[in-house]
């Protein structure tokens, strides 16, 4: 099934906003309470050439080929305000994570930039997101820039196929998509994709919701589509509430006080 929703909405320019309640356009949270994923823009909420800077100086990837990626761990504290919990490696279990280069080891990447991380629409952004998905005060939350670049095909999901995070909440946002066939997104209710639920394209500024304890998911291979020029995908990807129990382990050892989805 193919779907584009939520397509309609506020009609807003541009702004930053602390009003929460507002920033998803309507539907989105029904949606994801009944069917365990949305799909939906941020366009009118977010300056999106600035956010796209971002990709410049992304570091290669030490442990997958063909990607760059920068990663924080980011909290609410008391008031509502956006803090970066400083680091913890990323760990994800070989049940969540198959691949060979990445399953059950600890992953250290550079933080995302004090610049990118201090920009009012970020923490908008983040605040919303926390908002959205009921996360509190002092839960860790993961928020990744990273991606593709390069010249003829790349498979993005680097061996993974159809998988899930090892959390509760996830929501994937396309920053950039330049020279690419192909990269369409997959949900499933079943890790053997015999259960397929929606076919999403994702194009700069649309951003993908689901419950990742729930559903399962993919992405296709990415095709140049000039061979003049190289491809490039970048997105964002932000969660919490793990269930990886290495994922738990790694953050509780690195934030003692932090609140967990443990047990």
């Amino acid at each position: 099934m193919k779907l584009d929703t939520f397509k309609h909405g506020f009609g807003l320019p541009y702004m930053p906003t602390n009003s929460l309640d507002e920033y998803w356009r309507p539907g989105v949270i029904k949606a994801l309470r009944h069917q365990d994923w949305a799909k939906t823009d941020i366009r009118e909420r977010i300056n999106l050439a600035a956010w796209q800077e971002a990709v410049a100086d992304l570091p290669r990837d030490p442990y997958v080929n063909l990607r760059w990626k920068r990663m924080s761990w980011l909290a609410l504290n008391d008031q509502g305000d956006v803090e970066d919990m400083g680091q913890c490696p990323m760990a994800q279990g070989g049940a969540f994570n198959d691949a060979e280069s990445m399953a059950d080891r600890l992953r250290y990447y550079d933080p995302l930039t004090e610049e990118f991380l201090a920009r009012p629409d970020v923490k908008a952004f983040v605040r919303a997101w926390a908002r959205i998905w009921g996360i509190s005060a002092h839960e860790p939350i993961l928020m990744q820039i990273t991606g593709v670049r390069g010249e003829g095909s790349v498979d993005p999901l680097q061996g993974q196929g159809i998988h899930a995070d090892g959390c509760k909440a996830l929501s994937i946002m396309v920053l950039n998509r330049e020279n690419v066939s192909g990269a369409e997104n997959h949900l499933y209710a079943d890790r053997a994709g015999m259960q397929p639920l929606v076919d999403v394209t994702l194009d700069p500024g649309d951003i993908l919701h689901l419950r990742d304890d729930r559903l399962f998911h993919s992405v296709d291979g990415i095709e140049q589509l000039d061979s003049g020029a190289p491809f490039e995908r970048f997105i964002i990807i932000i969660n919490s509430r793990f269930v990886d129990d290495f994922q738990n382990r790694m953050l509780r050892r690195h934030f003692p006080e932090a609140v967990l989805n443990e047990g």
